[in-house]
């Protein structure tokens, strides 16, 4: 070895003298892994781990009560739903019954009017066997003639109001009422029906016969607005038309006469199914 070599020898092992101890400190902790526990910085902080698997199973009593809490929820909706339905229900019902009230005595206050003008007809017809016997004996019978004709060429037809029976049979509003109400409501209403299908059949026919006859018999010369004038009332002496002109006035006054009845059998029971209504619900 040379001295050269020598020199290069000693001044490796003087410079690798030189980094140890420090250096070869930190050379080793860079080659080595290091397995020291890492503290926490704060000692007194401690983790706590909580396991979520530790509970045991549920009792079948758990379930139930959840469900009998979760089933009375719902009944308990559904009642209050179902009890404000019922009082709707009720406040329309009421209303019908309000409005019905209303009709029946526009019903009475009319009934009173047709009663009126039949029992007018009644009293003026009194005189057709006096007229018919006048007529025969070729006595004077313009009065009379006049009298009747002005008395059987029209009648006064029952128009009730019928708002609300309408309302209830197309809206079916009766289902609303107590069953007692609906069951009054409905024989008013099939009393006049009644009446009425009965005006505008043989009440009506009659009244058409009566004009039918009256057109054949009278002279239209001299009987002008209702006003029989002097001359010849009849177009032909044909005591077979007079004949049958008088019985149908006959028939027509027979027929206002009991119409008189119905009428007051129908006014009778609106006052009647009036005052329920009043006692039970207080209208006035």
């Amino acid at each position: 070895m040379s001295i050269d070599d020598n020199k290069e020898h000693a001044a490796d092992d003087a410079q690798h003298q030189l980094l140890t101890p420090k250096t070869n400190k930190a050379l080793a902790a860079t080659e080595q892994p290091s397995t020291a526990n890492l503290q926490p910085l704060n000692p007194s902080m401690e983790v706590h781990h909580h396991s979520h698997g530790q509970h045991g199973k549920k009792k079948w009593t758990h379930y139930f009560w959840e469900f009998l809490m979760l089933f009375l929820a719902v009944f308990c909706g559904f009642l209050a739903e179902y009890q404000l339905e019922h009082k709707i229900e009720k406040d329309r019902g009421k209303q019908y019954i309000i409005s019905f009230y209303k009709d029946l005595k526009y019903d009475t206050s009319h009934l009173t009017l047709v009663m009126n003008s039949y029992k007018n007809k009644i009293e003026n017809l009194k005189t057709i066997s006096i007229c018919y016997d006048s007529i025969l004996a070729k006595l004077s019978c313009k009065s009379c003639l006049n009298t009747l004709y002005n008395n059987s060429q029209g009648f006064f037809e029952l128009r009730t109001s019928d708002r609300t029976m309408q309302q209830l049979k197309n809206a079916g509003g009766l289902r609303l009422l107590k069953s007692v109400d609906a069951d009054s409501i409905i024989a008013y209403d099939n009393l006049i029906r009644g009446y009425k299908v009965d005006e505008t059949t043989t009440f009506q026919e009659t009244q058409t016969a009566v004009r039918e006859i009256s057109s054949e018999l009278f002279n239209y010369a001299f009987v002008k607005d209702g006003i029989f004038t002097e001359g010849d009332l009849f177009i032909v002496d044909n005591k077979i038309i007079i004949n049958k002109y008088f019985n149908t006035l006959n028939r027509y006054a027979k027929y206002a006469a009991l119409y008189i009845q119905r009428l007051e059998k129908l006014k009778l029971e609106a006052v009647n199914i009036m005052n329920y209504f009043n006692k039970k619900y207080r209208f006035e």
